[in-house]
Order: C-alpha cells, then sequence, then structure tokens
C-alpha cells in the first residue's frame, strides 16, 4: 500500500489522509517535518538525495524530511526518519512550524505545513545509501552564500524552509 500523508487544514488539524503521490499530485495540505542537526561549531548536517529519487535527485537538502505517520508525533516521525534516512538518532525539539508550496517541474507540488525540529550530533552519520548519496556538514552564513551561488543545487523547499528559518535557527 502506498504511504499515506496526513491532510490538515492551516491550523494543522487533521482533516484526512491521502496517498503521498496523489497529495503532491493535486497539491493538497498535508503535514511534513524538516530536521536540522547540527554539531558543536554550530555547523548543519545536509544531505545529498539518493540518484535515483523521483524527485530532487542528487541536490542538497537539510538533514532529513519527511512525514508524519498517523498517529506519530512530529518528535518520533523525525526520529524515525533519521534514523532510516541517516543511520542514527539523537534528541531533536520543535522550533516552529509554517505552511510552504513548492512545485516542480514534474508536475509534483510540495503543500506542506512544516515543523522544523532541531538536534545535535558530533558522530558521523551511517547513511542509507537507499536514501542519501552523500553528507557534508556548513555554517549557515556557508549554506546562504551557496544557496545565492549555485541555487540549482539545492532542493527547492530547502530553500524556502531555509529562508524561513535561517534567523531562528541562528539562535537555537
Amino acid at each position: 500500500m502506498e504511504e499515506q500523508v496526513i491532510l490538515v487544514d492551516k491550523n494543522d488539524n487533521q482533516i484526512g489522509t491521502m496517498a503521498k503521490m496523489e497529495a503532491h499530485e493535486k497539491a493538497v495540505l498535508h503535514r511534513a517535518f524538516s530536521v536540522f542537526i547540527f554539531n558543536k561549531k554550530g555547523e548543519l548536517m545536509l544531505q545529498q538525495r539518493a540518484a535515483h529519487k523521483y524527485h530532487s535527485p542528487l541536490l542538497w537538502t537539510n538533514t532529513c524530511c519527511s512525514h508524519q505517520r498517523e498517529g506519530e508525533t512530529n518528535i518520533e516521525a523525525g526520529k524515525r526518519r533519521l534514523q532510516e534516512e541517516m543511520g542514527f538518532v539523537t534528541e531533536i525539539k520543535e522550533v516552529f512550524s509554517f505552511i510552504y508550496k513548492a512545485p516542480f517541474d514534474n508536475g509534483l507540488t510540495e503543500h506542506e505545513l512544516d515543523h522544523v525540529l532541531v538536534g545535535y550530533f558530533e558522530e558521523e552519520p551511517n547513511i542509507n545509501k537507499e536514501e542519501v548519496e552523500d553528507y557534508k556538514w556548513m555554517l549557515l552564513t556557508d549554506v546562504k552564500s551557496d544557496i545565492e551561488k549555485k541555487p540549482n543545487e539545492y532542493t527547492e523547499w530547502f530553500k524556502i524552509i531555509f529562508k524561513e528559518s535561517y534567523e531562528k535557527l541562528t539562535n537555537v
């Protein structure tokens, strides 16, 4: 069975579920999360999406992101996906949430109420090559200038989330 996403209203109240692909085809608002993992130097762990991903392959993005499952808290979902993609678990906390919409060239659209989760980790991840091609650590100021210089190397949603959260992330 195809993965389901949780449909929500603008106040994050659940109003139903829908197959993930259908939700992205119809640009229906649904719940999502984005995890930002930092180290003690203040560097953000970025991931490069795997080459075979159906959208945004080989583009750089935040540490991990996905969709909550029904009955799963934002924190539980973030920890689950962090383990599945990056091969580690650490404590995370929710910093804020916001709504964004990002259309893709392939006709799909991300329309998400995104919960931004932040945590800290000092070791190297054990990346899942089915999900992640590579990773790197970068200071937020370097990420910001790199996005300005090479915007086509980053996922659309990450550019939106990063712009929305830059000030908030520099104060975590």
